[in-house]
């Protein structure tokens, strides 16, 4: 951000409820609120057992539970969950679990219009963006649509009690990501900010609890809780540099979404924070250090998480390919973007090694 005042902010029309138990407890009321009558429950195949007691606890309401969330939305896996709503007669989706899950229910939002409900059980933080993605031969393809921008949140911490550590920090890192690029966006404002700020500084501080405790609902709550700002940092503001890297990497590659995320942003940060020093200086508030690319590579490392592309199997003979792709998207980001710095960048992360940020 600049010193001088000059932005805009548009506040998301979003319902949170946020309580131990609410997804039982209060799902059923946010359908009825919302006047639904028949919603289909989607979900993946790993957490069709919570699916299953939310669609109890919808009774009547509930038309079926579609469980074939995959990642990165294959467009095939999109079109299945289409046809499942209109063969139920859904007038409504309630999305239970991780990115994937609620991906799907987005999708299905976004071909029907069908109002969508989020029951989050990662630290994705999806719930609160109206941004889309979908997979198709090989290439992820990202847009924003109000119709897939979930009418109302449910936040349980109990329902992420059975994230496994490993998953849950580089969920929560993924989040970090969000609340990092809303930082430095063309479009940021103050009030986004304050949200991005904290919502590290949440985070930061729930991972290392959890992983610590991993039943604790109160560590659990706060990393929901921080996953709920960093999403709605996302939500409000432009993808930049990260997001694209991570969309190649998943959508093209095939690696996995959070880990992902969780390599890549120490080495993006890096590489832009002589162009954003405000934002870094943010994010290193936020975690407690004067050098945020490096407290972020620490703090995942501390945690167990896997800090190098080579570790998630991409290969040397992929960081060109992936450099040119890339770089050959047209996005906002606080530094120009060229294959040769992208390719720094990927070879950086490939290796692992601490990252440096390069001279302005």
């Amino acid at each position: 951000m600049t010193d001088a005042l000059d932005f805009s902010y548009e506040s998301r029309p979003v319902r949170v409820v946020f309580r131990a138990g609410a997804a039982v407890s209060a799902t059923p009321g946010e359908v009825e609120r919302l006047g639904l009558r028949r919603v289909l429950v989607v979900c993946g195949s790993r957490g069709v057992g919570t699916a299953r007691a939310v669609a109890d606890a919808l009774g009547p309401a509930c038309a079926g539970v579609h469980d074939r969330a995959r990642m990165h939305v294959p467009v095939e896996v999109a079109d299945a969950g289409v046809r499942a709503a209109r063969a139920a007669g859904a007038d409504g989706c309630v999305a239970v679990g991780g990115g994937s899950s609620i991906g799907l229910g987005k999708a299905i939002a976004l071909r029907t219009g069908l109002p969508l409900i989020a029951v989050p059980s990662t630290y994705a933080g999806s719930e609160m963006t109206p941004v889309w993605g979908l997979t198709e031969h090989g290439v992820k393809r990202t847009g924003r649509d109000a119709k897939v921008l979930p009418r109302s949140v449910v936040y349980d911490p109990e329902l992420t009690l059975s994230l496994p550590v490993p998953l849950s920090v580089t969920s929560g890192v993924n989040a970090v990501a969000h609340a990092v690029e809303a930082l430095y966006a063309p479009d940021t404002s103050p009030l986004v900010a304050l949200m991005a700020e904290e919502g590290v500084r949440a985070m930061a501080g729930a991972l290392p609890a959890v992983a610590e405790e991993p039943t604790s609902l109160d560590a659990r709550g706060r990393a929901l809780y921080g996953a709920w700002l960093c999403g709605s940092c996302l939500g409000a503001t432009t993808m930049g540099l990260h997001h694209k890297v991570c969309h190649v990497l998943g959508g093209t590659f095939s690696l996995p979404h959070a880990e992902t995320h969780t390599v890549v942003l120490p080495y993006v940060l890096a590489h832009n924070a002589p162009a954003a020093p405000a934002a870094a200086a943010a994010v290193a508030r936020a975690l407690d250090s004067t050098d945020a690319p490096t407290a972020l590579w620490e703090l995942s490392g501390r945690l167990g998480a896997p800090r190098s592309l080579a570790e998630l199997g991409l290969t040397e003979a992929d960081l060109a390919t992936a450099a040119a792709q890339i770089a050959g998207q047209a996005y906002a980001n606080p530094r120009p973007v060229t294959a040769d710095g992208v390719l720094a960048l990927l070879r950086a992360a490939y290796e692992g090694a601490p990252p440096t940020t390069p001279a302005h």
